[in-house]
């Protein structure tokens, strides 16, 4: 479930159930929603903070640790990313006073077990914080079973090589799609601002979005979201036909495919992968 996708704030839920639809393990990506937010917004859903153990970090720009500090000292967390960022964040004015408790770092190019059914890893994307990583998880009922990859890539000015290998692993990718070219370029931002979004280490548009569907697209691939889009620059509808007309190019079926565009202010659904 996205709690919120965007500048406005960076927040997902993800969960493993049951056959019988319990709950058996979830944890956060990102804390950029207020904490009574992130409460109501689990009540509707019926979760409650006790049923997430972790929260991943993948980067210290406000949008994705705006609360992080507030769920820190009041909710206890395990906060887990990169040694650089947790390093940044042990600084970071919003965090410093709270995460020396919590913090852990993840170990890099290996998958880290954050429960019996989650484990992660994570690998560098380009993007203008201190670092920026996205991650690669596999979610298990239990041993026997084979494991759901997801893939979670919310802000990178361009895709890299192994952007590319992990998004031809998952069968659930959530990608950025963050800005109409014809729309940044015709806009009101200032020209620091656009240019900053369009070199490389700001954010993917829907054209290099849907250029890099063409490339990672496979036969298991059953879910793509796309996030993070630009409230100014950006429409779902835009950003939507972009990514279809990018599966069908390559002859996929878009029907064959949950393809969705996630809301930027409001949550989504818990999304059955």
């Amino acid at each position: 479930m996205s709690l919120s996708s965007g500048s406005c704030g960076n927040c997902y839920f993800i969960g493993v159930y049951s056959a019988d639809n319990q709950l058996l393990s979830s944890v956060l990506v990102d804390a950029g929603v207020s904490l009574r937010r992130l409460k109501s917004i689990f009540e509707a859903n019926a979760l409650t903070t006790d049923d997430f153990s972790s929260i991943l970090i993948t980067h210290d720009h406000l949008d994705h640790i705006r609360s992080l500090g507030s769920y820190c000292k009041k909710l206890h967390k395990r906060v887990l990313s990169s040694p650089k960022i947790i390093d940044a964040l042990s600084r970071h004015s919003f965090t410093l006073e709270h995460i020396s408790a919590v913090r852990e770092t993840l170990l890099e190019d290996a998958w880290n077990a954050i429960s019996e059914h989650i484990s992660v890893r994570y690998f560098e994307v380009p993007h203008d914080a201190t670092q920026t990583i996205a991650f690669a998880i596999q979610l298990r009922e239990d041993e026997a079973s084979e494991p759901h990859k997801l893939v979670i890539m919310t802000d990178l000015g361009e895709m890299t090589q192994e952007a590319f290998k992990w998004a031809s692993w998952a069968d659930t990718v959530v990608i950025e799609s963050n800005y109409d070219l014809d729309m940044l370029m015709g806009g009101s931002y200032s020209h620091e601002l656009k240019m900053r979004i369009l070199q490389g280490h700001g954010h993917l548009s829907n054209d290099n979005c849907a250029d890099a569907i063409k490339v990672f697209a496979h036969k298991g691939l059953r879910n793509l979201f796309l996030c993070h889009l630009s409230e100014n620059n950006n429409t779902p509808n835009i950003a939507y036909k972009s990514a279809r007309a990018a599966l069908q190019a390559i002859n996929f079926d878009p029907s064959q495919i949950n393809l969705r565009v996630l809301p930027r202010r409001e949550a989504s659904p818990l999304l059955n992968l």
